[in-house]
């Protein structure tokens, strides 16, 4: 399905509302997976709004990738390959467990580009999701869509990040833990579990971590080293992908507590995700 720059535009403004459960039952999941303690939580942590909203499209109309069809609410850019390149959150409420909670989501913008990997197509959806009449999260996601690998399989290899950390914790991104994370946010795009698909047909070395999922784990990192005021905001960018089986380094300067640069690092030290956090309530 070809689209000019022109319809593509039509898209923008073109908005969707769910309601869900945030259900226990998810969250007991949820804790399961990433190692939470359940029987402590009464709300929802930052990053797990993530599990709930799912659209319900059936298997039969997904794409080849997993993903699915385009031209619904998404626009249909006609490049291949789609990433959540990354986020700007806004936490302003307390989501409770059980309650019931409805997201609304908005196209603000879709924009083409060229770059030295080819061609680009940034899609920034808003989303504002509310509970007991109050808005608790507001978002701004980027998603990208690129052209396909090059035939010869070479990417630019990420040179290692400097910068010095105060805080550091190590994490093993197994294949288990991407199979939950993939189920949790019902997630069915393959380069998360079909590793021949990844390999074969994307180009990547292995499988591929999921950005929030390493974006839920570093929210986590910045509120355990400021535990004193909640999460205010949290704004993410992936840089390189990361693999299975490959540890990851979450790192954070607590030098400035009220704003908190985080960073996440492959075993080579090169940078995958870059990460600002702030605490306190948000207006």
């Amino acid at each position: 399905m070809n689209h000019s720059s022109a319809d593509l535009q039509t898209w923008v403004g073109n908005s969707e509302t769910t309601t869900d459960l945030i259900s226990e039952a998810t969250c007991r999941l949820a804790a399961a997976t990433l190692g939470y303690e359940h029987n402590r939580l009464s709300t929802l942590p930052p990053g797990w709004q993530w599990f709930f909203f799912h659209n319900p499209v059936t298997t039969d109309t997904l794409g080849h990738d997993g993903h699915p069809p385009k031209g619904g609410f998404l626009p249909p850019v006609s490049l291949p390959r789609r990433m959540w390149a990354g986020s700007r959150l806004h936490y302003t409420g307390a989501i409770e467990i059980g309650s019931v909670a409805t997201k609304v989501s908005t196209i603000r913008s879709v924009v083409e580009k060229s770059g030295k990997s080819g061609s680009l197509c940034f899609v920034t959806v808003h989303h504002e999701i509310f509970c007991n009449d109050q808005l608790c999260i507001r978002e701004e996601q980027d998603i990208v869509y690129r052209d396909p690998p090059p035939a010869d399989g070479a990417a630019a290899k990420p040179q290692p990040y400097q910068r010095d950390a105060s805080v550091t914790e190590q994490v093993m991104p197994t294949t288990p833990l991407l199979f939950r994370y993939s189920a949790l946010t019902f997630n069915s795009h393959r380069i998360h579990y079909d590793r021949p698909y990844a390999t074969e047909q994307e180009g990547y070395p292995d499988l591929v971590v999921h950005g929030p999922l390493i974006a839920t784990l570093l929210q986590d990192f910045a509120q355990k080293n400021h535990p004193r005021e909640p999460l205010g905001t949290f704004e993410f960018r992936g840089a390189s992908p990361l693999f299975v089986n490959d540890p990851l380094t979450m790192a954070a300067s607590t030098e400035d507590l009220e704003n908190m640069p985080l960073w996440v690092v492959n075993h080579d030290g090169a940078l995958a995700m870059s990460a600002q956090a702030t605490f306190g309530s948000v207006k």
